[in-house]
C-alpha cells in the first residue's frame, strides 16, 4: 500500500542524489520532496541520513504541473478540451460559473494513494464542490474508511458517498471538498487538487495503520 509506494519514491530521490554527486559539487545538489511524503518517510525512517541534507520541500501546487487535465461535459461526459497545467491557476469558482462541466485530472501522483484520477464538479443543487474518485482498496476496509470520513468531513448528514464496485474491485468515493480542513472559496483549482491529495493521503495512511 502506501508504505511500498513511498519506499519506491524515496529510492528515486536517493538515486537522483547519487547521480548528482557524480557530476557536481555537494553544495549544488538538491532534490525536492512534498510535505506529505516527507513526513511519512520520516515517521517510518525511510530517508537515509546521507541524503537528508540535500532535501528541500516542494511547493504543494507544483505536484500536478505535469498532469493530464480535461474539461468535460457533465451530461455527455465527453471531453470539451484538454487543458494545459496553467489552467490549474484558475479559481475553483470557475466550476460555479460553468456548472455544465467537470474537471478530470490524471497524474502519476495518484498512484501513491491508490487512485487513478480525480474529478471535481459543482453540485447543481447545493453548490458544493464535489470530488469523485475510485479508491483501489479492498472491501474489508469499509468500517475504517467510513469512520475516518465521518471524522474528517465537517458537516451533518450525507457527508459522503462510498460504494464498493465488485466488478472493478474499488470504492467509488464522492465527497464535498467544502467540508474538508483548509477549504477556501478563494482557492485555485490547483490548490483544490493539492488539498484533495492531502485528504486521500491521510485516508490511505489511516487504513494502513489499522
Amino acid at each position: 500500500m502506501l508504505h511500498n509506494q513511498i519506499k519506491k519514491y524515496i529510492s528515486k530521490l536517493m538515486k537522483s542524489v547519487e547521480e548528482q554527486q557524480s557530476s557536481q559539487k555537494d553544495d549544488a545538489i538538491m532534490v525536492h520532496i512534498y510535505k506529505e511524503e516527507k513526513e511519512y518517510a520520516e515517521k517510518h525512517q525511510l530517508i537515509a541520513e546521507e541524503i537528508k541534507g540535500y532535501i528541500t520541500l516542494a511547493e504543494p501546487v507544483s505536484r500536478f504541473s505535469n498532469a493530464h487535465i480535461e474539461r468535460c461535459d457533465k451530461e455527455s461526459e465527453e471531453v470539451i478540451t484538454i487543458e494545459e497545467p496553467q489552467f490549474l491557476t484558475q479559481p475553483i469558482e470557475y466550476l460555479k460559473k460553468h456548472k455544465n462541466e467537470f474537471i478530470y485530472l490524471e497524474s502519476d501522483w495518484w498512484e501513491l494513494v491508490c487512485v487513478d484520477a480525480v474529478s471535481i464538479e459543482c453540485d447543481d443543487v447545493f453548490g458544493t464542490y464535489n470530488v469523485m474518485l475510485g479508491l483501489k482498496l479492498q472491501k474489508k476496509y469499509e468500517l475504517i474508511l467510513k469512520a475516518h470520513l465521518n471524522n474528517a468531513l465537517h458537516v451533518g448528514d450525507a457527508k459522503f458517498s462510498l460504494l464498493f464496485d465488485q466488478n472493478e474491485g474499488l470504492w467509488n468515493l464522492n465527497f464535498a471538498l467544502d467540508y474538508t480542513d483548509g477549504f477556501k472559496e478563494e482557492m485555485s483549482i490547483g490548490e483544490a487538487y493539492s488539498s484533495i491529495y492531502q485528504f486521500i493521503f491521510k485516508l490511505v495512511e489511516v487504513v494502513e495503520d489499522k
